[in-house]
């Protein structure tokens, strides 16, 4: 189905039969993506006595609680609220759904001990002025991303001045395949997220951070439609499904 859509006052033809889906699925299992030392997520019937909440086990429907950390356990969405003492709702931050995207791909720098990922590697890397989204992928990206187990692995992350240089092109939505923007072990100093933020100078209370996403290699970096898609959570993050459609 091609569709013409009006967005900032353009114009995009998109074929909404052929969306792009950068999300990973939260499923009860050890594979389950992981990260800040958790176990897995938790997918099981309700029970009431001898009353199990399966058609499987004689109830007429299926009936599960589902436990997870949105932080942890797949691909979720944040506002600045993820790190105010104030509380912030994703649901109150994020009030439109359509963006205008450039999905670009970086080779982290090493430095030290730790992989990086410098404003100048952003710089160099982007193409498209006016984008309201960005999203990286870093490689080396393998299919594993889809269940890693990040906890103590010290992951990719965003310098200081590279989120900044986000906020400057005024990037209001960042998405990244790593379970956080900032270092795993960075004795609370969440630098990126707040210099994307601007917290707490001038918070951009609207801003976006989208968290494990995972865009698979056969994805041609450029520029596309992004659908940022949110259960209706009264908490600092939830999960989310990122959809992109290419621009026709």
């Amino acid at each position: 189905m091609t569709i013409i859509l009006e967005h900032k006052n353009q114009s995009y033809k998109l074929d909404l039969s052929r969306p792009i889906d950068i999300s990973i699925p939260l499923s009860a299992s050890k594979k389950n993506v992981n990260a800040w030392y958790i176990e897995p997520p938790v997918i099981e019937p309700v029970t009431d006595g001898a009353w199990i909440g399966k058609v499987s086990e004689g109830a007429s429907t299926n009936f599960n609680t589902i436990k997870f950390n949105p932080h942890a356990h797949g691909t979720h969405t944040e506002c600045v609220g993820h790190i105010t003492k104030e509380f912030y709702s994703i649901n109150d931050s994020l009030k439109q759904f359509f963006f205008l995207a450039e999905l670009i791909t970086i080779q982290p720098k090493k430095q030290g001990d730790d992989f990086i990922i410098t404003k100048d590697q952003i710089k160099n890397t982007i193409t498209t002025k006016g984008c309201e989204a960005l999203i990286i992928r870093t490689v080396p990206n393998q299919e594993n991303k889809r269940n890693k187990q990040y906890s103590n692995t010290n992951w990719p992350y965003l310098t200081e001045e590279a989120a900044i240089y986000t906020r400057i092109l005024n990037i209001q939505h960042l998405l990244i395949d790593l379970p956080s923007v900032d270092k795993e072990k960075d004795d609370g100093k969440l630098l990126a997220h707040k210099a994307f933020w601007n917290f707490p100078q001038a918070i951009r209370f609207d801003a976006t951070i989208t968290e494990m996403i995972y865009v698979d290699n056969k994805i041609e970096d450029g520029k596309y439609l992004l659908n940022l898609q949110i259960a209706s959570f009264e908490n600092d993050a939830s999960p989310s499904k990122p959809i992109l459609y290419e621009i026709l």
